[in-house]
């Protein structure tokens, strides 16, 4: 199963977010090119513990997080379209230097090769190991670059 933190998995990653320009539209979704490029910079430092965020589990994720996490993350299939994401993740900003977001998730994707946050509560699946979090992080970046054809 890929995962983040995979040197080869990460490079092609890198590569495919290089490809991203400024004429690519999503296939599914409300995002804009700017706004997932924006989302998944929020999202990886969120993950990486950097800014202030909070790391606390919602009551329905304690209900259900396990279980959820468990089906997104048991085997190498995509994420599904259109799936739901958190408030503080959905980004309402819509332009900005398409550039500068690509180099800075590039250097947050660079980052995961000494990922270290043992304090990282995710919001909805609560408490994770690396393993989880590695292919979680991969996932959710595929399922973005897919949305925009790369």
């Amino acid at each position: 199963m890929e995962t983040i933190f995979d040197k080869d998995v990460r490079g092609q990653l890198i590569d495919r977010i290089g490809q991203i320009n400024e004429f690519q539209k999503p296939e599914w979704g409300k995002m804009n090119l700017i706004q997932m490029l924006k989302h998944n910079t929020y999202w990886n430092r969120w993950i990486l513990g950097k800014d202030n965020h909070s790391y606390k589990q919602v009551f329905l994720g304690k209900l259900f997080g396990k279980i959820a996490l468990k089906r997104m993350i048991k085997n190498g299939k995509p994420f599904d379209k259109n799936i739901p994401t958190s408030d503080q993740f959905k980004v309402k900003e819509s332009t900005g230097d398409i550039e500068s977001e690509k180099a800075d998730w590039i250097l947050l994707i660079n980052e995961y090769e000494t990922f270290s946050h043992p304090e990282f509560i995710h919001d909805f699946f609560g408490k994770m190991t690396n393993e989880h979090i590695g292919i979680l992080v991969y996932k959710h970046t595929d399922h973005h670059l897919r949305q925009f054809g790369v």
